[in-house]
């Protein structure tokens, strides 16, 4: 019976490392996954931020066109659109 108690013993032993060698790689995974995501979560932040970087000056940019446009067309309108103006100090007389 001794015989046996030496080779349970043997076994728990070899379980026991087993398990340690098991646990030991299950952190590592767990580690890696962790440096993964926080990888992935400050690249989608960094995107984040230059996509609205890039937003606000397309706004900025499509404003400035808008503002540059209506200069552009009360330029170019016609002085019969604007009216025909009088001269300052002039009357109107009907007859």
């Amino acid at each position: 019976m001794s015989g046996e108690k030496v080779s349970m013993a043997d076994n728990d032993a070899q379980k026991a490392k087993a398990r340690g060698r098991a646990e030991a790689i299950f952190t590592a995974s767990e580690q890696r996954d962790a440096a993964v995501h926080e990888q992935i979560r400050k690249e989608r932040a960094a995107s984040d931020a230059k996509t609205a970087r890039l937003r606000a000056l397309r706004l900025a940019k499509e404003a400035a066109d808008k503002a540059a446009q209506g200069a552009e067309d009360q330029a170019k309108e016609s002085p019969a659109k604007r009216g025909r103006g009088r001269k300052s100090g002039t009357r109107r007389v009907f007859v």
